[in-house]
């Protein structure tokens, strides 16, 4: 008796969208569970060398909770790529111009580096607020 590992095709694979919100949750463990549904580690037919994630809509990302004095402590480092050019924010001013972009990074650090990770992370749509113009995939909320 043979057993054969299963390995899914492109054509086997469902994707579901996921509404995800992120009202009082805190940052690090909503970036957890959004990079584990991204991964695709919620289904059973989970391959880590094959994209099986779902898309998943965040909802109310200018409401995340931090815990402790990251909001002062915490920074967010960019460069121009021009000499002197490096700029640096804090969590706090971060949050208040740009919250998409505090999830987007703490899910990025989260996913692996490479060409998948990079695949998976187009799956994540962050919004402000909690409306979001995906209405017509149907997406399902995912609960927390």
């Amino acid at each position: 008796m043979i057993i054969k590992t299963y390995t899914p095709k492109p054509e086997d694979i469902q994707r579901e969208w996921l509404v995800v919100d992120a009202k009082d949750q805190t940052l690090g463990r909503l970036a957890t569970q959004i990079a584990n549904l991204l991964h695709g580690k919620h289904k059973p037919m989970f391959t880590p060398n094959i994209d099986v994630g779902d898309y998943v809509i965040v909802i109310n990302c200018d409401k995340v909770r931090v815990t402790g004095r990251k909001l002062d402590q915490e920074r967010y480092y960019r460069h121009s790529g021009y000499p002197g050019g490096l700029r640096s924010r804090s969590l706090r001013e971060q949050m208040e111009k740009y919250p998409e972009r505090v999830i987007e990074s703490a899910v990025r650090g989260m996913l692996p580096k490479n060409k998948l990770g990079r695949q998976m992370i187009k799956k994540m749509k962050v919004y402000k607020g909690d409306s979001h113009p995906h209405a017509a995939q149907k997406p399902k909320v995912f609960e927390l």
